[in-house]
């Protein structure tokens, strides 16, 4: 039984209140298959939803009241909902407190409404009728089921997909420092990437997400915005194909858009981030672990004055509670996804992400993130520590920020608001730029495929991140495409 001072402290999404037993069933039954579709709650009858006070049930009708509850649920509800029902006295009153454990069975619905009008979940405390694209999720979750592992029917398994996603699998596991074991279509089978049936190879949603841009929902949304709320946009991208590769990108651009500072002590001088790039990474992996793909929603990673916001379709899963989640806690709604980024190094134990993100705000001086759920997305924010204005370290003897302002990172953004770009501070560039240019004063005839193996990125973002280098005037191109090389002009300071 949950503490008395919470139990009555006001209506949340796990507890409800009536102030008596409605003549229709119907009118508390939306509670309860909302509860056992979500994370349970507790019904208790005999306080007022307004005012929060204790008004009773009559001893006389007592276990009347109790024995019509537990007969409206029989009858009610389907799958079987076996509430615990019992009476608790306070102040000398005595309420009735009907406790339901979130389902195993789901979904749960009225009878009398059917499965697509019965299906009630509990949002920001009240019971509302699920979605249809909620309905099919919770069917999956009743069934055991993850939607990235079924067939991806009419999809394509190509040699030329699966060895790019074997090669890119084992980049990253070099790159995470873990075992340089060859990756091969049988471990893409025993993951359940991919299936076989009847001597032939079948993709699975998973595998479609891993290899293409397939999905039109699948893509990472990116912006800047001008103070707090989401009026001025200052820059924006979105990022689509493999969603291991969306990562990456949607990290670099928030790596672009926050402040670089140098802390310098003694003789050492060392960058050092706004923003803990550990914790934005983790953001960003953790709203593709645990997105609803049956959402046609995008994943959005967003940038203020004041934070940094990183929304996901898709609220805890599967009856998962925010304190569950802090305490580590995780059930996974993409399990073809989540075990390739184990497999990637990109997740390291299942349930710390959370945890490490808060971990990393601490560590960094920053205000607790904060964790939000609503209209069925999930969304979690971390802080900018605009109060200080620079980066705070017991070690530190001098701080120096670059003045950039987010968003004006790009040479568009220079050039509208009237900045000179024939000098780029090397402190402007991104770390991806910075690697490239330290890779072509070694070699400057290697090609952007060879400089993205290397990197372990995708060709288009050394690409694209080639493309700014020329716009600064960095990087000069000599002779033809096939044969010729890279001249690195060292225009930057």
């Amino acid at each position: 039984m949950m503490a008395k001072d919470a139990l009555f402290s006001g209506e949340s999404k796990n507890i409800e209140y009536k102030v008596a037993l409605p003549d229709k069933s119907e009118k508390y039954m939306k509670t309860i298959v909302a509860f056992a579709n979500t994370q349970g709650g507790k019904l208790i009858i005999g306080v007022d939803d307004r005012t929060h006070q204790i008004v009773g049930v009559e001893n006389e009708v007592l276990f009347q009241l109790m024995d019509g509850i537990a007969n409206a649920v029989s009858d009610s509800c389907v799958p079987q909902i076996i509430p615990d029902i019992e009476p608790q006295t306070v102040n000398g009153k005595t309420v009735i407190v009907v406790s339901v454990e979130p389902g195993k069975n789901r979904p749960y619905y009225l009878k009398s409404k059917g499965k697509e009008q019965g299906t009630y979940i509990r949002v920001a405390g009240t019971s509302r009728l699920a979605f249809p694209d909620k309905v099919k999720e919770l069917e999956m979750e009743g069934a055991r089921i993850s939607w990235d592992e079924l067939t991806c029917v009419g999809y394509p398994v190509t040699d030329e997909a699966t060895e790019k996603l074997c090669k890119d699998i084992e980049s990253f596991r070099e790159k995470a420092g873990m075992s340089a074991n060859s990756v091969k279509k049988e471990q893409l089978i025993n993951w359940k990437i991919l299936k076989q049936s009847d001597g032939q190879l079948l993709a699975t949603n998973a595998y479609a997400l891993l290899t293409s841009d397939y999905f039109p929902f699948s893509k990472t949304q990116c912006a800047v915005f001008k103070g707090a709320d989401r009026v001025v946009f200052l820059d924006k991208r979105e990022f689509t194909g493999p969603v291991y590769n969306q990562i990456e990108e949607a990290v670099d651009f928030v790596l672009r858009n926050i402040r670089l500072g140098a802390t310098i002590g003694g003789l050492v001088r060392k960058e050092k981030y706004e923003l803990p790039p550990e914790a934005i990474r983790e953001m960003i992996i953790n709203a593709h672990c645990h997105r609803n793909l049956l959402d046609e929603s995008c994943i959005q990673v967003a940038i203020y004055d004041d934070r940094l916001e990183v929304t996901s379709p898709g609220g805890l899963y599967n009856g998962l509670t925010y304190e569950e989640v802090m305490n580590g806690h995780s059930k996974l709604r993409n399990k073809g996804i989540a075990n390739v980024f184990s497999q990637m190094g990109l997740v390291e134990a299942w349930g710390s992400g959370i945890k490490r993100i808060f971990n990393c705000a601490r560590e960094y001086g920053l205000p607790e993130p904060k964790i939000q759920e609503f209209d069925n997305m999930f969304r979690v924010e971390l802080f900018r520590n605009i109060s200080s204005g620079q980066i705070e370290s017991n070690s530190v003897k001098k701080t120096e920020w670059n003045q950039r302002k987010c968003g004006e990172s790009s040479e568009k953004m220079r050039r509208k608001f009237g900045e000179s770009s024939e000098k780029v501070r090397k402190n402007e560039l991104n770390d991806i730029q910075k690697k490239i240019i330290n890779i072509l004063s070694i070699d400057a005839r290697l090609p952007a495929a060879k400089i993205a193996e290397e990197l372990c990125i995708s060709s288009r973002s050394v690409e694209k991140n080639i493309r700014k280098l020329k716009e600064y005037g960095i990087l000069v191109r000599h002779g033809s495409p096939r044969n010729g090389y890279w001249e690195i002009t060292q225009k930057y300071e």
